[in-house]
């Protein structure tokens, strides 16, 4: 998730984490920690925004949330549904706990591991983002007593502004927006979830030859299972396009109607025009539908960016009704997979894990040499490890422990250097100082045994 999601999250985190590490206000609300000076209810309240700001932010974030992710959710949330079918909540908190307690709360938390923030934060900000992080991870829980799961009493009583239902429906909309739009089968979800929904003016589709091609007001509902409209709320859908239908969701140029604000949603047969009533909700059309598509297999590469009017495109004067897009298509792209990895920091832990683990990798070494690798298993202790190919694995286990013996022999040697120019009861090794003591014992054991 932090490969696959990194852009995601500086999208979705970045500004409002740099506002509140540049604005360094006080937001303690624990009583035995306040300064001298300080207001609990202002520090709570000035909490209180900013976990309501990240909140908000995040719940609405679903259409940004990578293909990648939202394909693992899917088959996340529908294993979990299967192999617990009496617990109707856990297709939500089998997917909150990955969005939430493993992806948003440690970025919050620790935001420089994130390359939201260049530096760790000051000691101030770092327990503000705590209190968010230990916040926004309880919203996002789910859970029955959520007050209850504090350890402590000021966060309880911090958590009862949240305690509203609209917060709960907010986290289920959008666990139910990234865990059901990377699907495959778009009617594996016996109940279809309303995603979108509101008044639009849409253009005539042209079904009739001779029909009469006006702009209508419609009331449009986007679920994960299909686009519809009817003439008012609760009507019978008077036109409904399957999410497997879509082939692409692009904006529509001005100059086709003399219309602000509308996109298309093009078909296999045709374009579907639409205008929202503003740039905004043109947008969020736009990327939510795109983004209930964007798995599709027919998807379009290509599109007209003007309407087909008067015998020829707009955009490209072809005659051909049928004609190939003109345009690169701007949805549906990849996930924005960003390596941006700190080389030496995971060197660092490859090799930290080498080395807990030395002695299970010296007995699979042995394993590969032992006769119940080759002869099958016996009574013995090697005969727990199913080895594929125990001649490669054996050469690639020794050249793993050479590399890690050679790497501890160079700290060893850089230890050792270390401590002979410095002096004790200097600075860097004070009078006392646990770790000097500690090698100086080291060293003079080994002398003994040496000698």
């Amino acid at each position: 998730m932090k490969l696959a999601g990194m852009h995601y999250l500086h999208v979705t985190l970045k500004p409002t984490i740099e506002e509140i590490c540049q604005s360094h206000k006080s937001c303690e609300i624990d009583p035995v920690k306040l300064k001298d000076g300080e207001n609990l209810e202002n520090n709570m309240e000035s909490l209180r925004q900013y976990v309501d700001r990240i909140f908000t932010v995040i719940t609405k974030s679903g259409v940004s949330c990578p293909t990648v992710m939202c394909d693992i959710f899917f088959s996340l949330r529908e294993a979990a549904a299967k192999r617990f079918q009496d617990d109707l909540d856990v297709r939500y908190t089998a997917v909150s706990s990955f969005i939430f307690l493993r992806f948003f709360a440690p970025a919050i938390l620790s935001p420089n591991l994130f390359q939201l923030t260049p530096h760790h934060t000051d000691p101030q900000t770092s327990r503000t983002l705590t209190l968010i992080s230990k916040t926004i991870q309880t919203l996002g829980s789910l859970s029955k007593s959520k007050s209850a799961s504090f350890k402590e009493s000021y966060m309880a009583t911090f958590y009862e502004f949240f305690n509203e239902q609209k917060y709960a429906d907010a986290v289920k909309n959008f666990l139910d927006l990234i865990s059901s739009s990377g699907r495959r089968d778009p009617k594996s979800i016996e109940q279809p979830i309303l995603l979108k929904e509101g008044f639009m003016i849409k253009r005539a589709q042209g079904r009739k030859r001779f029909g009469m091609k006006n702009f209508k007001k419609r009331w449009f509902r986007l679920t994960n299972h299909e686009f519809t409209y009817q003439k008012s709320k609760g009507d019978q859908p008077l036109c409904s396009i399957p999410i497997e239908n879509i082939l692409a969701v692009e904006r529509l140029e001005e100059e086709s109607f003399r219309m602000k604000n509308m996109f298309q949603v093009i078909q296999p047969e045709r374009a579907l025009y639409i205008q929202a009533n503003n740039c905004v909700e043109a947008k969020d059309w736009i990327d939510i539908l795109t983004k209930v598509s964007q798995c599709n297999q027919k998807r379009l590469t290509v599109y007209h960016p003007s309407a087909y009017l008067n015998g020829h495109w707009l955009c490209c004067r072809a005659s051909s009704d049928t004609a190939a897009g003109c345009t690169p298509c701007t949805g549906g792209l990849p996930a924005n997979i960003q390596l941006d990895i700190d080389g030496d920091r995971e060197t660092e832990r490859i090799y930290s894990l080498f080395n807990l683990y030395m002695g299970k990798l010296e007995k699979m070494q042995e394993a590969c040499g032992s006769k119940s690798v080759y002869d099958g298993p016996e009574q013995e202790e090697y005969s727990t490890f199913i080895i594929d190919d125990p001649q490669e694995t054996y050469k690639t286990l020794k050249q793993v422990i050479a590399g890690v013996g050679t790497l501890e022999q160079e700290h060893a040697q850089y230890r050792r250097d270390k401590f002979k120019k410095t002096r004790y009861g200097s600075q860097e090794h004070p009078i006392g100082d646990k770790s000097f003591q500690n090698y100086i014992r080291q060293q003079s054991e080994i002398s003994t045994h040496s000698i």
